[in-house]
């Protein structure tokens, strides 16, 4: 039983350890900017993706380019990436390819964004706070590939690695899901206010595992 004991006090202070819990209410604070400090979600994505939807919830204070999420694979960086350059101003990339998207954006304030893109077409989409920003295309045919390292707080020049200060993300994150299908108009609007819809495939906000690295913080989302 001591051992068992002793085990379970390891287990509980390793601050990297793996995480699986719900976190609906609650954010992922990154208090500074930093070249460590991130959060890495763990997903089973053992095939390429030909489409997807994207959704999360975001607030900071920061004026520069910062990566919002960034989703890489062995030997490819820039895979999947939401980028943010300055204030109303969105890129989705593609296998290094991206479009951009602007917005008219009160600053600072919170944001909540959704992409979607599919390979068929093409068809590269943003929703920010609920609404439709100009469709453009995005590397048509084209397959995301499977087994990826996908980061929060970093933008990774390499396979979950080579970051860089100066496009870390620094504020809060919080309502992340992701499908592996183009949510319609009518479903990005229920996801934007909170409503029922249906289960994400990638990643769940309610059911999320992760690792935290370095200072990364789990608190009560007190905006909306």
């Amino acid at each position: 039983m001591d051992r068992l004991l002793l085990w379970v006090s390891v287990l509980a202070s390793l601050p990297e350890a793996f995480a699986h819990r719900a976190l609906v209410g609650k954010v992922f604070v990154f208090p500074r900017e930093s070249s460590t400090d991130h959060v890495e979600l763990i997903t089973k994505l053992e095939k390429p993706l030909q489409n997807f939807t994207l959704c999360f919830r975001a607030y900071s204070d920061l004026s520069r380019g910062y990566s919002l999420f960034s989703y890489n694979i062995q030997g490819k960086d820039n895979e999947l990436l939401v980028f943010k350059h300055k204030i109303g101003e969105y890129s989705l990339y593609i296998g290094k390819n991206r479009v951009t998207s602007k917005v008219r954006e009160v600053f600072p304030s919170p944001v909540h964004i959704c992409t979607s893109w599919e390979s068929s077409t093409g068809i590269a989409e943003f929703w920010v706070n609920g609404e439709p920003l100009v469709k453009k295309g995005l590397s048509q045919g084209y397959s995301v590939g499977a087994y990826p390292k996908i980061i929060l707080g970093q933008e990774q020049d390499t396979y979950g690695g080579g970051f860089d200060k100066t496009q870390s993300f620094m504020g809060e994150i919080g309502d992340l899901y992701m499908w592996d299908s183009m949510l319609s108009p009518s479903e990005i609007q229920l996801v934007h206010q909170g409503l029922s819809f249906s289960r994400a495939t990638i990643l769940d906000w309610q059911a999320l595992n992760y690792v935290m690295k370095g200072y990364v913080v789990i608190k009560p989302r007190v905006w909306h």
